[in-house]
């Protein structure tokens, strides 16, 4: 009667924890984000538990049923894609209507994108802040805005076609001397790490395409 959150390597299948790998094997059921991806991971590690697809266009529908089957006794392990899960990805939905039910949730530490793209950085870590994905459209503005005073170090994800768009934004609202790292790839074979004002993040990234999922780390006000 319990769901263990386990994280999923996010480039390098050795990430993957002795303990993480033991919870896949025990578990009667893995709610998984992508069948076809995780079997891929399941299948390098001998792994042969039953999946069941739970992703963000999915989640809303069945989360109550998968409440009522680990209310019934069922134990159950959702993964993601890759990283861990309820870090800009299923978990959250999940994670409240179990605890609103009374019902033990665990989480496995383990492999997620910010935290060494973060330590990489050469900014400053002991005070930060997490905004995953910016808002597309609707609130982008005023939460690039509403960031305008931060001190703190703060770290978004962002997809190779929208990289640019966002480093004008920075531009627009930080000023093109402020600094950032931008990491690419982490622990796949391609990693990289760019780290300068925005204006030079734009120069670099204009002349080299992006491509890969990128964490941005943006330098605070001084």
């Amino acid at each position: 009667m319990k769901l263990y959150l386990v994280p999923t390597p996010i480039g390098n299948l050795k990430d993957m924890t002795y303990r993480a790998v033991e919870i896949l094997n025990s578990v009667d059921i893995i709610l998984a984000e992508d069948t076809r991806t995780s079997g891929k991971l399941l299948q390098h590690y001998g792994i042969g538990t039953q999946m069941l697809s739970y992703h963000m266009h999915n989640e809303h529908k069945i989360s109550d049923g998968i409440v009522k089957r680990i209310e019934a006794g069922e134990t159950m392990a959702l993964i993601t894609d890759a990283g861990s899960p309820g870090i800009s990805d299923p978990g959250f939905l999940l994670t409240r209507k179990l605890i609103e039910n009374g019902l033990e949730v665990e989480s496995l530490p383990g492999a997620t994108a910010f935290v060494p793209a973060l330590t990489v950085s050469g900014m400053p870590c002991d005070k930060f802040i997490f905004e995953g994905f910016l808002p597309v459209k609707k609130g982008r503005q005023k939460r690039l805005e509403f960031l305008k005073e931060e001190t703190r170090t703060i770290v978004f994800y962002e997809s190779p076609h929208k990289l640019l768009k966002t480093l004008a934004d920075f531009k627009t609202h930080y000023g093109e001397q402020r600094q950032v790292s931008i990491s690419r790839e982490i622990t796949k074979l391609y990693e990289e790490h760019f780290r300068g004002t925005v204006t030079e993040a734009i120069v670099h990234f204009e002349h080299k395409k992006p491509k890969g999922e990128f964490v941005v780390v943006l330098g605070g006000v001084s």
